[in-house]
């Protein structure tokens, strides 16, 4: 069996998107944190619709998102003349801060691993459809996973205060936890494989080592092309991937390679992407 925590074998699907048939909101904030974040300074609307016209957004599409941006309280606008141009609110600069952190750091935490592990129990009652799905998107993107109904785990006892906050903001009712360290009932492989899917976070991370491995953009617009690409699709990784003690990982776990690609390429191809963004910037007519 190729997975340790896979409980069956199951054919690889290809899940390759292009950027493109993505979301314009979401390829609009992956341009903002990777562009208009390090830049004190507004942005024409023209210059963000060119960029999203790049990945096959049209251009009624592109301006709905800034609007819904906007709406959201991430973005706002300012006339200049008969343009308008748009600067990140200080919600909107703390927002991308936070994700840029967590996107570049991703794959990198050499945090040795004790043994120990996070079990948080909490039950919420069947009735309530839509608190037990926030409670298991939230407690999930924030890496846990679930072996049995009403039980969390983590391997990371760091994310305790994380748990804490969660449960409070949904009042969820009489939640505790436990650190501790697994006992002689069972296996700790078996219980990996119930809380989380690694086979499918593994086809994830090979679809993008497929995609982005030898790529070598030479020219300016293809340069900035790239570098959105891979940061577009890196940033889905901190959602899906529990990051596991290696322990606990199957051998050769592509995540490993896949964080590598990402950083080296995002570091090659990082100054050409931004010089382009620039002359995109200062070509727009006054």
């Amino acid at each position: 069996m190729r997975h340790m925590a896979a409980t069956s074998a199951r054919p690889k699907v290809t899940r390759r998107r292009e950027v493109s048939h993505t979301s314009a909101r979401s390829l609009l904030m992956t341009i903002l944190g990777e562009y208009v974040l390090p830049r004190d300074e507004p942005v024409w609307t023209a210059t963000l619709v060119n960029v999203l016209g790049l990945f096959g957004i049209e251009e009624k599409s592109a301006r709905q998102s800034l609007a819904r941006t906007a709406a959201e309280g991430w973005l706002v606008s300012d006339r200049v003349g008969r343009r308008v141009r748009w600067s990140l609110t200080p919600p909107g600069r703390r927002l991308l801060t936070e994700g840029a952190q967590r996107i570049y750091d991703f794959g990198r935490d050499d945090h040795e691993w004790d043994g120990q592990w996070l079990v948080v129990l909490v039950s919420v009652p069947e009735s309530k459809r839509d608190l037990r799905h926030r409670l298991r998107t939230q407690l999930t993107w924030a890496g846990f996973g679930s072996p049995a109904p009403g039980v969390w785990v983590s391997p990371d006892v760091r994310r305790q205060d994380e748990a804490q906050r969660i449960v409070d903001e949904l009042d969820v009712g009489s939640p505790m936890s436990f650190i501790a360290s697994y006992g002689a009932i069972g296996d700790e492989e078996t219980m990996v494989a119930r809380s989380w899917d690694l086979t499918d976070v593994e086809n994830r991370y090979e679809d993008f080592i497929d995609e982005f491995t030898g790529l070598n953009p030479s020219k300016g617009e293809a340069t900035l092309h790239a570098q959105t690409r891979l940061v577009h699709e890196w940033r889905r990784f901190p959602f899906l991937d529990p990051q596991l003690p290696a322990r606990l990982l199957p051998a050769n776990w592509s995540g490993t390679k896949a964080a590598e690609l990402f950083h080296s390429n995002h570091a090659d191809w990082r100054d050409g992407a931004q010089r382009h963004w620039d002359r995109l910037v200062k070509a727009e007519p006054a």
